[in-house]
């Protein structure tokens, strides 16, 4: 497990590795998240990214007779 400090600007640095894991660069724009007594850095993906991550998905529905 990495650690940071927080620098005097409150600011902290994502150790190499788990940017590289992460796919982070410079310039992308993260969702800063308080969940209890953590907070979550959640990097913000544009949309076109998530074409077809529901590719395979079973959409067979039972249905009512009369609404078919």
């Amino acid at each position: 497990m990495d650690s940071v400090t927080v620098s005097p600007k409150f600011q902290v640095v994502i150790p190499q590795r788990v940017r590289e894991r992460m796919a982070v660069k410079a310039g992308d724009r993260m969702q800063v998240v308080q969940y209890g007594d953590r907070i979550e850095l959640i990097p913000e993906r544009p949309a076109r990214e998530l074409r077809g991550f529901l590719a395979g998905i079973d959409t067979s529905v039972p249905r009512e007779e009369d609404r078919v």
